[in-house]
């Protein structure tokens, strides 16, 4: 795991109620962070994700992801590194909202 990733899942994701996993596997990709229960994958990207060659795979992989219900979230290593605080106040919010859907 990166350094950005290290500090999403200790500080935050790790201790939540609900259970995310680190780099599940899922069809031919790997996904930083994964939520079963609220079809969720959380993606920190760096800046090899910005050139045109990321942005076109990273295009292709959700696509691919959300054929199966599933949402994908990509956040910057920047906005972890200047709001991560914001960042976690977003992923729990939108788990919330994931939830309260499916019941």
């Amino acid at each position: 795991m990166t350094k950005e990733e290290k500090h999403l899942w200790y500080d935050f994701l790790r201790v939540l109620p609900v259970r995310f996993s680190r780099q599940k596997v899922l069809g031919k990709y790997i996904t930083d962070f994964y939520c079963a229960k609220a079809n969720l994958i959380i993606e920190l990207d760096g800046s090899g994700h910005y050139t045109k060659h990321g942005i076109q795979y990273d295009e292709e992989r959700t696509a691919f992801l959300e054929e199966y219900g599933l949402t994908v979230i990509r956040i910057s290593n920047t906005e972890i590194h200047k709001n991560f605080w914001g960042v976690c106040e977003y992923i729990e919010n939108f788990i919330k909202q994931s939830l309260s859907q499916l019941h």
